[in-house]
């Protein structure tokens, strides 16, 4: 993951301009510590910090067209860019970047060529003969962009909001799927599927079509130039991953330089079911596997920047990125830049658990829809911002555009649990993989029951965070929430907690904005909740509060874990230190 900045016709071209921007983009060094760099023309600055995967000698940016007139930053990476390339024969590139073919498509095809990119991506392109530009994010939002306008009537754009928030007067989350231009002064969207819509499908299940398009999924993200490894929680996602990963890797052009056998993360506290299941799993698809550890307390000590990195302060969100931020660091710290991760199956397929109480086929299917079109905001937002904050990529297989659509025209009927049947949740790619002659996965590893990865780390976390969220939340202060947090009030001590630190960093009512709210259980949106009476009275995001369908519900947790405030907190809060434990590993799934 790289870090852009652009700030377009801000009507000042003043060298303290320049020196403010690039004081801004600084911001996003974390995203791209290898290179750094800057284009002006008049009034417009495109700034880039670079996150070198693919060419990593020749393909800093900003980069160009021909003539230099067509500049472009980008965030992100373009898997079908040799395809691309050959259909560009009368182009010369610069540069062996992947990204390189964006200004070179713009040029042939103009403002209508998003669709043609197969990949993660985010990016601003200019073009100087009109001064006219546009801006763009990949289909589901995996890489992060922001929106805003400045006072002056400039507009902005950036990886995060970090870089833009005290500048600009207004901003939100770019959406995905969609394309900004100039020449219209608005957005709209690109990314058209059959299944946006929401209309029910009815294509009969075809195991072998669907195994077949994830892994050509797996194999096209093995495109990278640097070391890399697999996220491996032990659950479903993350393991199949691993195995079709392993699978293929000694057929790719990394295998020549890094070697043939995979590296795969986990983290977890001392004797969690991910550990477990993931040495196994490694042990099974002969995987060199590194192991990490945390503590409660460890986890609690890094929460103020794990918020400030990942700019939010959803509850789930804060509580699975925690350990995913630690584990970054370590697996930076070995020398891997880039990693891939199972998030987008429990969308694609109603792997969560409050999905047991779907009504009908419909309704599973409108939710599945849902997910889909909010990861962005969630799963996408901290699998990329949670590695990223130490500068480590991640991709997701489950996320590739063809097989989302292959999967969303699935007649919802096959998705749907039954257990009268032993269709359990995510039934469908779990028996498309289950080769008898050819194991992917042993076969209680690919039957699993779903762990969400705050819960798979391990039970305590949870516990552990609302402990402390209690000794630094007072009744009083949470009873007077509504006016204190007028927008999405808090209605717990621990999403109290995480809004005041939230605030601290990103104090505007822009900033508070972009985070979703509503009543959620298990990871359901609000509209889901209705499904279940019982679920208005036991609202929280953990697996765990789908109470009578996950095997470890709240009435059957461990003891809980006491933790003790930081003896140098300040304000109640626990104050970030540095962390020297750290991980790796995916949603558990």
């Amino acid at each position: 993951m790289c870090g852009i900045l652009a700030v377009l016709g801000c009507a000042d071209v003043s060298l303290a301009k320049r020196a403010r921007i690039i004081e801004l983009s600084r911001r996003l060094r974390h995203r791209g510590p290898d290179w750094s760099g800057i284009h002006c023309f008049q009034d417009c600055y495109l700034a880039h910090q670079r996150l070198a995967i693919m060419d990593p000698a020749s393909g800093d940016q900003p980069l160009y067209n021909e003539d230099k007139t067509v500049v472009v930053t980008v965030n992100g990476e373009i898997y079908n860019h040799e395809e691309l390339r050959a259909k560009l024969q009368s182009h010369k590139f610069r540069t062996g970047s992947d990204c390189e073919v964006i200004a070179h498509l713009y040029e042939e095809y103009g403002e209508e060529f998003v669709d043609m990119l197969d990949g993660m991506f985010s990016f601003v392109l200019l073009d100087t003969r009109d001064k006219s530009f546009i801006a763009a994010r990949d289909a589901i939002g995996i890489t992060p962009l922001y929106l805003g306008w400045g006072l002056d009537g400039s507009v902005w754009f950036s990886s995060e909001m970090k870089a833009l928030s005290d500048d600009c007067e207004r901003f939100i989350s770019f959406p995905p799927g969609h394309i900004y231009s100039s020449k219209t002064g608005g957005l709209r969207r690109w990314y058209n599927p059959p299944w946006y819509s929401e209309s029910i499908p009815s294509t009969p299940y075809d195991p072998l079509a669907l195994r077949e398009a994830f892994e050509k999924a797996v194999i096209k993200r093995l495109m990278t130039d640097v070391p890399f490894g697999v996220l491996l929680s032990g659950g479903l996602d993350s393991s199949l991953v691993a195995a079709v990963a392993s699978r293929h890797l000694a057929e790719t052009k990394v295998a020549k330089q890094w070697g043939s056998q995979l590296h795969t993360f986990c983290i977890g506290l001392e004797g969690s079911p991910d550990l477990r299941a993931a040495k196994e799993v490694a042990d099974y698809l002969g995987t060199l596997h590194h192991e990490f550890h945390f503590t409660v307390q460890e986890g609690i000590d890094a929460l103020e920047e794990v918020i400030y990195h990942t700019e939010t302060y959803d509850v789930t969100t804060i509580r699975a990125s925690t350990p995913m931020f630690l584990m970054s660091r370590k697996i930076k710290s070995l020398g891997v830049k880039m990693v891939l991760s199972g998030e987008g199956s429990d969308e694609i397929f109603g792997g969560y658990l409050y999905f047991h109480k779907a009504p009908n086929k419909e309704e599973f299917h409108r939710e599945t829809c849902r997910k889909i079109k909010a990861l962005h905001l969630y799963d996408c937002l901290r699998a990329n911002k949670a590695t990223s904050a130490w500068g480590v990529e991640a991709r997701v297989p489950f996320l590739d555009k063809s097989f989302i659509n292959l999967a969303m025209d699935l007649d919802p009927e096959w998705k749907m649990v039954k257990r009268d049947l032993g269709r359990i949740e995510k039934w469908v790619i779990r028996n498309a993989f289950d080769d008898d002659k050819q194991p992917y996965l042993p076969k209680h590893i690919l039957y699993r029951q779903k762990e969400q990865f705050s819960d798979g780390v391990g039970y305590s976390w949870i516990d552990g965070l609302k402990d402390y969220a209690s000794q630094h939340v007072s009744d009083a202060m949470l009873m007077n929430a509504s006016f204190v947090y007028l927008e999405n009030t808090p209605t717990t001590k621990e999403g109290y907690f995480y809004r005041t630190i939230f605030e601290k960093f990103f104090p505007k009512n822009a900033a508070r904005s972009t985070v979703p709210g509503g009543p959620s259980v298990a990871c359901s949106t609000a509209k889901a909740v209705e499904w279940d009476a019982a679920w208005s009275k036991n609202l929280d995001p953990s697996g765990r509060a789908a109470l009578g369908v996950h095997d470890a519900a709240y009435e059957d947790v461990p003891e809980k874990t006491t933790v003790t405030a930081n003896p140098i907190a300040a304000n109640g809060f626990a104050v970030t230190g540095a962390v020297e434990f750290a991980t790796a590993s995916p949603a558990s799934a």
